[in-house]
């Protein structure tokens, strides 16, 4: 593969004849040469301001995103993209309004991204056209690109190879089978049988509910909060998507620092939707949904990190008196 370098020195008349795929992918980001003499630096250091503020484009991350693009392609076998993703990108469409969305933001493994705003907004139709990898065929017009580039349609509606696992509140089980055998049966069909599987992600569902369960507990029989416990669990170590999306777990019975710390060492791309400060900060970044579009990304700061601190310790002292309540036991203060 051409290293980034050289892509960037060659004219454009050589990259449409000799790597269209570069040529699709300025096209995906907005931008069609009309000069076929210039080189591609030169022609991206040629892009007026005012056109990267209508694409949501920053030149330097162009040519990062494009580095990344050409690294993915290595990726490619057959025609069909390995699960080696290492971004995700939202190209901006329009808001209900019409107007467009300034935005093209790119998505890291290991990270979390939080997504604010009123009811109605519009944050779960983002979740969607993320979970779509939406092409400019949904109602915003969004596109999502994967190592920069657009997943193919055999990526996209893959029934076998899904990149994307979504976690939401409500989860309810109607196979009549144990945890156990659920687990293992998920796991032979990954490929993924070890001799400690099962219990390692029992164990790991477990610490994220105070009702514990065994491998022989019915799976039917489990609460809502041991279900979405287990289901973080099995994402985590035995789902092969790389992207996880998350609606709204604050009520979901369960410890959400420890499921999104999980998430985060499995290398996942998290995004959820959340009104829970909580959860907002645990996020590298929030974007915050008004009328349907992405108005803002706000990185979090260290003196919201510090904030997080503070609601981490109001939030333990709330799991410990639910967990007394629960028990059947009487509580005489915050601190029993």
């Amino acid at each position: 593969m051409v290293p980034v370098e050289e892509i960037l020195k060659t004219r454009m008349a050589d990259i449409r004849k000799n790597h269209p795929e570069v040529s699709g992918f300025l096209e995906s980001h907005g931008l069609i040469p009309d000069d076929d003499r210039l080189a591609l630096a030169d022609y991206i250091a040629r892009i007026p301001d005012e056109d990267c503020q209508d694409y949501g484009l920053d030149k330097a991350d162009l040519i990062d995103a494009l580095g990344t693009f050409l690294e993915g392609l290595e990726g490619l076998t057959d025609g069909r993209q390995t699960f080696d993703v290492r971004s995700v990108s939202i190209i901006g469409g329009t808001d209900k309004s019409g107007r467009p969305e300034k935005i093209n933001l790119t998505l890291l493994p290991g990270t979390i991204t939080s997504i604010v705003g009123p009811t109605g907004s519009g944050k779960s139709r983002l979740l969607g056209d993320i979970e779509w990898m939406a092409q400019g065929d949904t109602p915003t017009g969004r596109r999502i690109l994967v190592n920069g580039m657009f997943p193919g349609e055999d990526l996209r509606f893959s029934i076998e190879h899904k990149l994307v696992a979504q976690l939401s509140q409500n989860m309810n089980f109607v196979v009549d089978t144990e945890v156990g055998a659920f687990i293992a049966m998920h796991a032979a069909s990954r490929m993924r049988i070890t001799d400690h599987i099962v219990a390692d992600i029992i164990a790991q569902a477990n610490g994220m509910t105070g009702e514990t369960f065994d491998a022989d507990t019915p799976i039917t029989a489990l609460s809502g909060g041991q279900s979405r416990a287990l289901m973080i669990a099995d994402t985590a170590f035995l789902s092969t998507s790389p992207i996880v999306l998350i609606d709204e777990i604050e009520n979901a019975g369960i410890d959400r620092t420890r499921a999104l710390e999980l998430l985060v060492k499995k290398e996942k791309i998290v995004i959820m939707a959340t009104h829970d400060p909580l959860l907002a900060l645990m996020a590298d970044r929030r974007l915050v949904i008004q009328n349907g579009a992405i108005e803002r990304v706000i990185e979090t700061s260290a003196r919201e990190k510090a904030v997080l601190v503070e609601l981490e310790k109001m939030d333990a002292v709330m799991q410990r008196l639910r967990l007394r309540l629960r028990a059947g036991e009487e509580i005489e203060g915050l601190g029993s």
